[in-house]
């Protein structure tokens, strides 16, 4: 009767802890998730897209960014993504009257990470041709989980800025120069501790931070530097890119991952089974009828 105590309420204990550990770990999880829609922060969604790599406006996850174009533009945004996210861009390319362009046209988004490497869809519609009729083309592409870390000869998605670039893929003479708008929006799903890799960059793979280490432990000449100071002076928009695009909660701000919940779980549990194996097999102690000293 005592063992069978003893057991039950290590059962109960072990299923408590277990229960707290996991709505911990569901909690922290829950916080990290930034797939939600609408505008993120205080910060306002683009209302233009860039015309190449360096002056791709930048959105956060979460927000949706509009820009007004003609057919035969490159649109370029730029998006943080963090270790363990899986990313998902939306486009949306809404089409001028149907009277007005007498051919229809192939539209297609790409995605670049930080070293300017296309990355492959998981799945999603990357490209599509657009009806003679239609009044609006939609695209997506969901990218493989971001990892903390990668082999140098992988095309592994990394933790740092990401690109997006819309176009019109195939047009003719006829199709060139209609007016268009365009809708982006980029939304992250947090994989959790399934995709938790042992290693981490030492850096995110953002923009220009490369070559600005590179460029401080060079030394700049006076020339390069004035070259800067008037670059500054005009508003370059181009440099100032290049230095922002960052998570919300910094990078690598998602180091819970449910891969604790177990470890303590499985620790926890590893603790009651040996308590309850030793209440099995130590016995009900001396007989009464063997004496002390035997």
């Amino acid at each position: 009767m005592r063992t069978t105590k003893l057991l039950a309420t290590a059962g109960l204990l072990g299923a408590s802890a277990l229960t707290a550990l996991l709505g911990a770990g569901t909690a922290f999880a829950g916080s990290g998730d930034s797939g939600n829609s609408g505008d993120s922060g205080d910060g306002k969604a683009p209302t233009e897209a860039g015309t190449s790599f360096r002056t791709a406006q930048e959105v956060e996850q979460g927000q949706r960014a509009t820009a007004g174009a003609s057919t035969g533009d490159y649109l370029y945004w730029s998006f943080p993504a963090d270790a363990r996210q899986r990313p998902t861009v939306k486009a949306t390319v809404k089409l001028p009257d149907s009277a007005t362009r007498p051919s229809g046209a192939t539209w297609r988004i790409d995605v670049y990470d930080g070293l300017r490497r296309r990355q492959s869809c998981m799945y999603g519609t990357q490209s599509r041709a657009t009806a003679p009729d239609a009044t609006s083309v939609d695209l997506s592409c969901t990218l493989r989980t971001v990892r903390a870390w990668s082999e140098q000869w992988a095309n592994d998605p990394l933790p740092g800025t990401y690109y997006v670039r819309l176009t019109a893929a195939t047009l003719t003479p006829s199709d060139q120069g209609l007016p268009v708008s365009a809708e982006v929006e980029v939304t992250s799903k947090e994989v959790g501790g399934s995709a938790a890799v042992d290693g981490s960059l030492a850096a995110p793979l953002v923009p220009g931070s490369t070559t600005e280490e590179a460029a401080a432990a060079a030394g700049e000449t006076s020339d390069n530097a004035s070259a800067d100071a008037s670059d500054e002076e005009n508003g370059s928009s181009a440099i100032r890119a290049l230095a922002t695009g960052e998570p919300e909660d910094g990078w690598s701000a998602g180091w819970w991952s449910d891969r604790w919940v177990w470890t303590a779980a499985g620790g926890i549990l590893a603790a009651l089974a040996g308590i309850g194996g030793y209440a099995l097999t130590r016995g009900t102690g001396r007989p009464s009828r063997v004496p002390p000293g035997m």
